[in-house]
């Protein structure tokens, strides 16, 4: 059942307390499995495969044929679906490009800025029990807008060797270069590093459990990450109008993801806390992942009863969620004061599910209070800044003496006597 708490009871500790961390045990294992992936290659991708998803495969990559196959497979509402969500995905993303600059606002100098996209990117799908479409559409329309010319996705294959139907199409619709079926942190490590079949890749994006999670970051460095992503979490802020069985069932809709997932409400209204808190287990009995809802709910699920909405403001931004819905009569005049959250779901009218699969705006998100200092995956993601200067000589020689004096004063005569050699005399 989920607890009731006082906002103005509560420690820091029990706002905040989200740090979870990989098992020593569980580092060591992806410190092997990255080791063999470099030094056995393939042989290893299939070993693995065969091991942890009990699926014997000798081809790694989808084949043209298994694409045919899955677009007889798709139903025809479904890939109107599929189509109908990348389109509101693209559509939200394309206003995220960005322009480059030129400043040729002062005699004899230019400089600027200008965006690239990076070359190759991977994208890792869970497979929980099937690979997830949606998943492949927010992390792969983003890198095609940015302009990344190879978009590799790993995904674990079912127990036949097969990937659902449903997945392939979502990257076809995406335009994804190439398919492996392969996951967990070999896959992680097959992308960083690359091997007989799988490309080395620039940067490795998309979720997954703790494995795939400590791999990313110990191949960091190596290859550039999105994010190390932590349990989903969603928290509601609702007020005493609103709906405690549309509430409970949000609620409810990232708890069933995972044991460690988090949902919390935050409400001005004790009786509305109380009426979800009996919602809640009433909704649970009828979930089909309700061992795993039901756990995470006693683990990780709290109600905040603030005395105002003010209050109740101020426990979002200091938990700092992934998902916040804003369950209130104006919630468009709280959301300038909304300072930390991943994605903001706005009236009551507005399930987070919705941004999950359909809206458009991108449902991978900064998780573990990191919002405070991150966003959602984006067009940026997938591009890299450069910038540019040229001056000619006048301009050099009226600030050159400047500059080495700089230099030397940081003791670097070698910067000073760069700057001084292209000196000459007026």
């Amino acid at each position: 059942m989920m607890r009731i708490l006082d906002f103005d009871s509560l420690s820091p500790e029990e706002f905040l307390n989200r740090d979870i961390q990989a098992e020593e045990d569980v580092s060591a294992a992806v410190d092997e499995i990255i080791r063999e992936v470099r030094r056995r290659g393939d042989e290893a991708l299939r070993d693995y495969t065969r091991r942890f998803d009990g699926a014997e495969i000798q081809d790694l990559w989808v084949s043209a044929e298994e694409f045919d196959a899955a677009r007889r497979a798709v139903d025809p509402y479904f890939l109107e679906t599929l189509k109908e969500a990348a389109e509101n995905i693209r559509r939200f993303h394309e206003r995220q490009r960005h322009n480059d600059f030129v400043l040729t606002d002062r005699s004899g100098i230019v400089m600027g800025q200008r965006w690239t996209p990076i070359e190759r990117v991977g994208v890792c799908v869970p497979r929980s029990p099937e690979a997830f479409p949606s998943t492949i559409l927010m992390n792969v329309i983003p890198a095609q807008i940015a302009g990344v010319q190879d978009i590799v996705l790993v995904t674990p294959p079912r127990p036949d060797g097969s990937v659902s139907p449903e997945a392939l199409m979502a990257a076809e619709l995406a335009e994804v270069t190439e398919v492996f079926k392969i996951g967990g942190a070999q896959a992680v490590a097959a992308l960083a590093y690359g091997t007989e079949t799988v490309p080395r890749v620039d940067k490795i994006v998309g979720p997954g459990g703790v494995f795939v999670a400590t791999a990313k970051r110990k191949v960091f460095g190596r290859v550039a990450i999105d994010m190390i992503a932590g349990p989903s979490e969603i928290l509601v802020l609702a007020d005493g109008k609103s709906n405690p069985k549309w509430v409970a069932a949000d609620l409810l809709s990232q708890a069933e993801h995972d044991v460690l997932s988090s949902a919390v409400l935050v409400t001005d209204s004790r009786e509305l806390a109380i009426s979800v808190q009996a919602e809640v287990e009433a909704q649970l009995e009828s979930l089909p992942r309700k061992d795993i809802a039901r756990r995470s709910i006693a683990d990780n699920g709290k109600i905040i009863v603030t005395d105002s909405l003010d209050k109740a403001v101020e426990a979002a931004n200091r938990i700092a969620p992934e998902h916040l819905e804003l369950c209130v009569d104006e919630p468009f005049a709280l959301l300038p004061r909304i300072k930390n959250a991943g994605s903001v779901f706005l009236g009551r009218s507005t399930p987070e599910a919705l941004g999950d699969y359909f809206a458009g705006p991108n449902h991978t998100l900064p998780t573990s209070g990191t919002a405070r200092f991150s966003s959602p995956l984006g067009v940026d993601d997938f591009m890299k800044r450069s910038s540019f200067l040229s001056y000619d000589q006048a301009a050099l020689n009226a600030c050159g003496d400047r500059i080495a004096d700089f230099a030397r004063r940081e003791g670097l005569e070698g910067h000073a006597r760069s700057a001084e050699s292209r000196k000459k005399s007026e």
